[in-house]
């Protein structure tokens, strides 16, 4: 099983920038996309079908905001919208598909960079998921959870860390949160395999310089249940894919 995790900040910007001709390579066989800021009717989804992918699409209330979608080759057996929490629901934040016995999560965690409240709506999504999680491993032992978690775990997934030290997506509640989950049954299958720093997701769009200085940040993730760490086979990060201020990651499993 190959999976492709991926925000396009648009997806309608990111096709035209070349995203299909990028997925005519087959990059894998599921691709997670996050923060769409579309709805499928919207979208010339056909050009999606014709590669020989099924789309599942859950999308925010609000219009180009938000949103996640997951296009498969693989024959899903069922399909999940939200989690049940009225906030994340209404903006689209999670989808999840379920392939025989494996569940592949697909999340667009909330970014906390607008202000207090949106910092303070953060913590309470965190802990909102972190039980979701944990309910569903009871039925679920092989889990994938892909997306955008807009946290930078440690020092090597930054590359400025003292000096974002109070920024958020590095404050020391948002890691501490890594830390317990990564301590409760997952795996960062990225860092599993790679120790390599400078490996990074996210380039702001502030300074055109930034992404080509490679002054980045690794927010993007696909972590896995302990139940499936000894099936983790490769993982990837596809910096030189260029549609989005995000960049691709990429996981294979035996």
């Amino acid at each position: 099983m190959r999976i492709v995790s991926y925000n396009v900040n648009g997806v309608r910007a990111a096709m035209k920038k070349g995203l299909i001709d990028w997925l005519k390579t087959d990059p894998a066989d599921i691709i997670c996309l996050q923060e769409t800021k579309a709805h499928r009717d919207n979208v010339d989804y056909q050009q999606f079908i014709d590669l020989g992918y099924t789309d599942y699409w859950y999308s925010a209330k609000k219009k180009g905001y938000s949103g996640v979608a997951v296009f498969s080759k693989l024959p899903i057996d069922e399909v999940f919208y939200g989690t049940g929490h009225s906030i994340s629901d209404e903006e689209g934040r999670v989808i999840t598909v379920r392939i025989k016995d494996t569940l592949i999560i697909n999340a667009y965690f909330p970014s906390g960079t607008s202000g207090d409240e949106r910092q303070s709506y953060k913590y309470v999504w965190l802990e909102e998921m972190y039980a979701y999680l944990e309910e569903l491993k009871t039925r679920f032992p092989k889990i994938i959870l892909c997306g955008d978690y807009n946290i930078a775990h440690r020092e090597i997934d930054i590359h400025d860390p003292k000096g974002n030290k109070k920024s958020s997506g590095f404050l020391p509640e948002e890691r501490a949160w890594m830390d317990k989950f990564l301590e409760n049954g997952w795996v960062d299958t990225f860092r599993h395999l790679h120790d390599t720093p400078h490996s990074y997701t996210w380039w702001s769009q502030r300074f055109p310089s930034v992404r080509l200085n490679n002054k980045g940040w690794r927010i993007d993730y696909i972590s896995v249940t302990e139940a499936l760490k000894s099936s983790i086979k490769g993982a990837a990060i596809y910096p030189d894919v260029k549609q989005s201020d995000h960049c691709p990651i990429y996981l294979e499993l035996k």
